[in-house]
C-alpha cells in the first residue's frame, strides 16, 4: 500500500507521539489510524487466493491514461525512438515523484499535527439511541432470520449499471427485505426524467432561510418517492469549501460549518419527513477533485488530507453532526485519505468519531468505488459498498459479495460484525417507514440511469443476453415544486452593489427618472435620446445555448449556467434563459430590447449599435464539477477564479461602450463558487452587480422578479469573495501538481479557512461573508442576553445508552449458505454473495489490527444520536429586535457570531464564528424580535487533549448581531 513501515511500528510510534503531544497540548491526537497498513495484510489473507491485494495487476483507466500520456498516444504512430523517449521521462517522473511522495510522506507523518494515532476498534454496534429502538427491534428479529448470502446481499452493492438506479444492493427475499434503489443528487433525481432540476446548494446556502432549506428537501424526496428511490445521495456538506475553486464546493451550502450544518439539517428533515433516506456525504476532507481517488489522475492513490484533531472537529466534522443529530439514515464515506489512510477504511474516523463519539445510527456506505480492501474496511466500519464492483469500474470483481462471504466464513470477518452492518441498513428502512409497502411498493424504479429508450434490459453492465423489458415509464413527478424551485433561486441571489439603479420597472425606468436620465445625458454628451428606453442584453450566459443538457453531466459551460457538471447534476426538464424570461417582461410599447448573445466583445466604444443604449445587462458566469469531466482548462476544480468564456473583457467592454460610455451597467454573474470582480466592479457605469449563484430551472424567472422588484433581494453571500486568490492563503489554493505518488495536503491553516482567514489576518475583503443587499434597510436595538445554564468546562457525564443493541448467535453459519444455487440463472459481472466452492476455507487465526479486542474508552463527548446530550441544550438565549426603517417591505438576515472570552491559556480562537441565523419578513417601519438559541456545542472548542468539547469558564463571551460578518451593529456578552 501507501505505506512502508510495519503497522506495528507506527503505532508504537504514534503512540509515542501522541504521550509527547498531550504533554505539549497541541493538535496532535487525531490523524490516520494504521488499520490500512494492519488490514492490507488481513484482507490479503481473508480473500486467497482469489483477491487481489489494492496495487496488485491494476491498470489505469483510460481517463487516467489520457491525462498524463497523451504524448505517448499521439506519438505511437511515429518514431518508436519518440516513444521511448517519453517512456523514459515518464519513468524518470515516476521515480521523482516517488521519491519525493516518501519525502511528503514521511515529513506529513513526523509533523506533530498530522503523526498517526492508533486506530480505533471494534466498531460500535447500532441500536443505542431511544430514537431508534422499535427500529432496531424490528430490524432484529428480520435479521436474525437471514442467511449468510441474505446478509451479505444486503451489504453488497450488484455492480455498476446492474438496476435502473446509480446504485442497486440485492434483497432478502426470503424475509421480505427488498432491493434498495439509491440513486444522485443533492439537486434532483439524476438522469431521470420529468422532475425538477432545482437550485444547487450553494444557492439554497446564500438563501439564509431554514424553511426554504427543508421544503425544497421535502419537494425533491417526493419526487425520489415517486420515481421508485429509497435512497437519496445527498445533501452534501463536504467539501466545506476550503478552496474557493474547489470543483464541488456548489453541491454544499457554504463555507462555513455552522451554515453548512443547518442547512444539512434542514435538508436532512425534509428529505426523511416522506420517508426517503437521506445520506451526508462526504466524510469527510474531500476538499478538491485533483487526485481524488486513485487512477483518475494517473496515480496509484488518492491524495491524502492531513488535518488535525481540533480542525476536524470544529471545522470538517462540524456538519455531520448536524445531519446525525437530525436522524440521518446514512453517511457517505468520501474518496480522499485522511491522514494517508483511506476514508473509507479508516477506523478512527467511521468508528471512533462517526459511531462512537456521534452517535450515528444508520449505515455508512462508501463513494463509488472509494473502497479498497474487503475485510479492512469492514473492521473499520463499513456498512455497505457501492457501487459493488472493487478496484474497476463494472468489472464485477467485488471486495465484499462473494470475498465477504468466504471473511466471514473463515473467521476474518467476524460475524457479530456483518450483524450489525446489516441490522444498520434494516433499522434505517424501518426508521424511515419503508415497510410501508403502498408508500413504497416492492417495484423497480420506473425509470432507467442508462437509457431514454422506452425499453431496455435491467442490468445493462453486463454483457449476458436479456429480455427487454419496459425501463422508462416517463413519470411526471414535477407537481408545482417549479414554485419551490423559483423561491429559493430568487432568495438565492445576492445583490452586492446597487447605486439607485435597481429595480427597474418594466417600461424601463419610471418616467420622472428617465426623463432625469436623459436630460443629464444631454448635458454630458450634447445628445438627447428620445422614444424608447434601449436595453441591451449581453453575454451567451444571458441565452439558451445548444440547451441545458448540451453536455453529458452537463460537463461543459455554454449558455446561462444553471448548475455544475457531475454526479450532482441532473437533465434538466426544461430552464428559463434571462433572455427569455426579460422578453417576456419587458414592455415592448415601452423598451426596445437589443441582444448580443455571446461573450466575442467585438463592439467597441464607437459602435453605433450600442451608442443609443441606456441600460446594458450584461452577464458572465465561472462553472466547475466532479473531476472525472474536463472543460476546456478546468479539470474539476476551476484553475483560477476569474470569469470564464472572456466574461471579464466583455463586461469591461459593455461598460465603456454602452451608451457611449454614459449607459447603465447591470452585471449578472452565475457562478459555482467566489469569482473576482476587481477588473471593472469599480467602474462609475457599473451601478448593480447581482450574483445569482447556480439557480437551476427557474433561472431567468427569479432574476425577472429581482430586477423588476417583485421580490426584494435577500439572499446573503454564503462564502466571501475576496480581491485575489493569495487573499485566501495558502490553504486557499488546490493542489494541480502532485508532490509524490500519494499526494499530499497538509491543512496548516487549521479553523482558519474564508472569512476566518479574512478576519485573522486583517484582509479587506471585496464582498464579506453573509454580505447581501436589499431594496430596503434594517437596523438592530435592544440586545438583551438571557442565561439559561451555568458555565462549566466540561458536559454532563456520558449518559448509559438508552436503549440495547441486538445481540445475534456469533456461530459462523454452514458453508452450504455461501454456495451458488443450481437454479439461478448468471449475469455476468454481476456481483452475488455465493461461492462456487468452499473446500479451500478453514477457520484461521488471523491478525486483526493490535488491540482489535480491547473496548477502547468511549468518548464522553458521545452517548447518544448527535453526541453527548448536554452539547445540544441550550445554555444562552440571546434577543435582539430586528426593524425595517426602509422604505419598501423585504426580508432581513440577521447573523449572530460569538467571539471567544480571551484567556491565558495559549488556546488560539478565530476572531468571530458564525453561532447563528434567521430571516424575517418585515414591512415598513415594522419590527421583531428575533430569538438565536446557543448550545454548549456552540460555546465549545475542541480540546485534543482532555477529547471532548470545553466551554470558556473565564471571561465574557461577546455575541455580535448584524447583516454580515463585518457589519455587525450590536453586541452583548456573556
Amino acid at each position: 500500500m501507501a505505506h512502508d513501515e510495519s503497522a506495528q511500528g507506527l503505532l508504537k510510534e504514534s503512540s509515542t507521539r501522541r504521550s509527547r503531544s498531550s504533554d505539549r497540548g497541541d493538535n496532535a491526537a487525531f490523524d490516520s489510524d494504521s488499520d490500512l497498513d494492519a488490514t492490507d495484510y488481513i484482507d490479503r489473507e481473508a480473500a486467497r487466493p482469489t483477491r487481489r491485494s489494492p496495487t496488485a495487476s491494476f491498470e489505469p483507466n483510460t481517463k487516467g491514461k489520457k491525462r498524463w500520456c497523451s504524448c505517448l498516444f499521439t506519438t505511437l504512430g511515429r518514431r518508436s525512438r519518440c516513444c521511448i523517449g517519453v517512456l523514459a521521462g515518464m519513468g524518470i517522473l515516476w521515480v521523482l515523484l516517488t521519491a519525493t511522495g516518501v519525502l511528503v510522506y514521511r515529513k506529513a507523518q513526523e509533523e506533530p499535527p498530522y503523526g498517526q494515532s492508533p486506530p480505533w476498534y471494534p466498531t460500535p454496534k447500532g441500536g443505542i439511541a431511544a430514537s431508534w429502538a422499535d427500529s432496531y427491534a424490528k430490524a432484529s428479529k428480520m435479521v436474525s432470520k437471514m442467511t449468510l448470502a441474505e446478509k451479505v446481499n444486503v451489504t453488497t452493492g450488484t455492480g455498476w449499471e446492474m438496476g435502473l438506479a446509480v446504485g442497486t444492493n440485492a434483497p432478502a427475499i426470503h424475509v421480505g427485505f427488498p432491493q434498495l434503489q439509491l440513486q444522485d443528487g443533492p439537486l434532483g433525481i439524476r438522469f431521470a426524467d420529468n422532475i425538477t432540476a432545482f437550485p444547487a446548494g450553494i444557492t439554497v446556502g446564500a438563501t439564509w432561510n431554514r424553511q426554504l432549506m427543508y421544503a425544497r428537501g421535502k419537494a425533491h424526496a417526493i419526487e425520489a418517492r415517486q420515481k421508485g428511490i429509497n435512497v437519496l445521495l445527498g445533501p452534501c456538506v463536504g467539501p466545506l469549501g476550503r478552496m474557493p475553486a474547489g470543483g464541488r464546493n456548489w453541491e454544499g451550502f457554504g463555507a462555513d460549518p455552522y451554515l453548512q450544518g443547518i442547512a444539512g439539517a434542514e435538508t436532512v428533515k425534509g428529505i426523511q419527513s416522506e420517508g426517503v433516506m437521506a445520506t451526508i456525504k462526504h466524510f469527510v476532507a474531500n476538499e478538491q477533485e485533483h487526485f481524488r481517488q486513485p487512477w483518475e489522475w494517473g496515480l496509484p492513490h488518492a491524495i491524502s488530507s492531513n488535518i488535525d484533531d481540533r480542525t476536524l472537529h470544529e471545522l470538517y466534522a462540524w456538519p455531520f453532526g448536524d445531519a446525525v443529530k437530525a436522524g440521518v439514515a446514512s453517511v457517505m464515506c468520501s474518496y480522499n485519505q485522511v491522514n494517508n489512510s483511506y476514508a473509507c477504511g479508516n477506523s478512527k474516523l467511521l468508528n471512533g468519531i462517526l459511531k462512537d463519539e456521534l452517535g450515528f445510527q444508520g449505515f455508512v456506505m462508501s463513494d463509488w468505488l472509494a473502497q479498497h480492501s474487503g475485510v479492512g474496511t469492514a473492521l473499520a466500519g463499513l456498512d455497505m459498498t457501492m457501487p459493488g464492483d472493487g478496484l474497476g469500474w463494472a468489472d464485477g470483481k467485488s471486495l465484499w459479495g462473494p470475498e465477504l462471504s468466504r471473511a466471514v466464513l473463515n473467521g476474518s470477518v467476524p460475524l457479530e460484525r456483518l450483524n450489525d452492518m446489516v441490522t444498520r441498513i434494516v433499522a434505517a428502512w424501518y426508521q424511515l417507514g419503508q415497510d410501508d409497502e403502498k408508500k413504497f411498493p416492492r417495484k423497480q424504479p420506473n425509470f432507467s440511469s442508462w437509457t431514454d429508450e422506452e425499453k431496455g434490459v435491467m442490468s445493462p453492465g453486463s454483457p449476458t443476453e436479456q429480455e427487454q423489458v419496459v425501463v422508462n415509464q416517463f413519470v411526471n413527478v414535477q407537481a408545482n415544486h417549479s414554485v419551490i424551485a423559483r423561491e429559493v433561486a430568487a432568495e438565492g441571489t445576492v445583490l452586492l452593489k446597487n447605486e439607485d439603479l435597481l429595480p427597474i420597472s418594466r417600461q424601463g425606468l419610471s418616467d420622472e427618472r428617465l426623463r432625469a436620465r436623459r436630460d443629464a445625458v444631454e448635458r454630458a454628451t450634447g445628445k438627447r435620446s428620445e422614444g424608447k428606453f434601449k436595453v441591451g442584453i449581453f453575454g451567451e450566459d444571458a441565452g439558451p445555448g445548444n440547451g441545458p443538457n448540451a453536455c453529458k453531466d452537463r460537463g461543459c459551460n455554454q449558455g446561462t449556467l444553471g448548475s455544475g457538471w457531475g454526479s450532482g447534476a441532473v437533465e434538466f426538464p426544461y430552464l428559463v434563459s434571462p433572455v427569455e424570461a426579460l422578453r417576456k417582461q419587458f414592455d415592448k410599447s415601452k423598451v426596445e430590447l437589443s441582444e448580443f448573445l455571446d461573450n466575442k466583445a467585438s463592439f467597441g466604444k464607437g459602435d453605433g449599435s450600442l451608442n443609443d443604449l441606456e441600460l446594458c445587462i450584461v452577464f458572465a458566469n465561472a462553472d466547475a464539477g466532479e473531476g472525472f469531466t474536463r472543460w476546456a482548462d478546468v479539470s474539476g476544480d476551476r484553475p483560477d477564479l476569474r470569469l470564464q468564456n472572456n466574461g471579464d473583457d466583455l463586461i469591461v467592454k459593455v461598460a465603456s461602450s454602452c451608451g457611449g460610455g454614459t449607459g447603465d451597467v447591470i452585471v449578472v454573474i452565475h457562478a459555482v463558487g467566489p469569482v473576482l470582480v476587481e477588473d471593472w466592479i469599480d467602474t462609475p457605469n457599473v451601478k448593480a452587480l447581482l450574483f445569482a449563484n447556480l439557480p437551476g430551472q427557474e433561472s431567468g424567472n427569479a432574476l425577472a422578479e429581482i430586477l423588476f422588484g417583485d421580490t426584494n433581494p435577500s439572499g446573503h453571500l454564503p462564502f466571501t469573495i475576496g480581491r485575489t486568490l493569495e487573499d485566501y492563503g495558502a490553504g486557499g489554493k488546490v493542489l494541480y501538481l502532485p508532490n509524490g505518488v500519494v499526494p499530499q495536503q497538509d491543512f496548516r491553516e487549521g479553523l482558519y479557512i474564508d472569512y476566518r482567514h479574512f478576519d485573522k489576518y486583517n484582509i479587506e475583503p471585496r464582498f464579506e461573508f453573509g454580505f447581501g443587499l436589499s431594496y430596503t434597510t434594517f437596523k438592530f436595538d435592544n440586545i438583551v442576553v438571557i442565561p439559561q445554564r451555568r458555565k462549566t468546562p466540561y458536559p454532563l457525564r456520558r449518559p448509559n445508552p438508552a436503549a440495547e443493541p441486538p445481540s445475534y448467535s456469533n456461530d459462523i453459519p454452514s458453508k452450504e449458505e455461501a454456495i451458488f444455487p443450481p437454479e439461478i440463472r448468471r449475469l455476468e459481472k454481476y456481483v452475488y454473495p455465493y461461492l462456487d466452492s468452499t473446500d479451500d476455507i478453514e477457520v484461521g487465526q488471523y491478525p486483526y489490527p493490535d488491540g482489535y479486542d480491547q473496548q477502547p474508552p468511549l468518548s464522553e463527548a458521545g452517548g447518544d444520536e448527535g453526541g453527548n446530550p448536554d452539547l445540544w441544550s441550550n445554555y444562552v438565549v440571546v434577543n435582539v429586535d430586528v426593524i425595517n426603517d426602509g422604505p419598501v417591505a423585504g426580508a432581513a438576515v440577521p447573523q449572530l457570531y460569538l467571539q471567544y472570552p480571551e484567556t491565558e491559556s495559549e488556546t488560539d480562537f478565530p476572531i468571530r464564528v458564525l453561532r447563528g441565523f434567521d430571516k424575517v419578513y418585515l414591512k415598513p417601519g415594522e419590527k421583531k424580535t428575533v430569538k438565536f438559541n446557543l448550545t454548549r456545542r456552540d460555546l465549545s472548542y475542541w480540546d485534543v487533549v482532555a477529547q471532548n468539547w470545553v466551554m470558556v469558564t473565564e471571561g465574557p463571551y461577546e455575541f455580535s448581531v448584524g447583516l454580515s460578518s463585518r457589519d455587525l451593529s450590536i453586541s452583548g456578552t456573556w
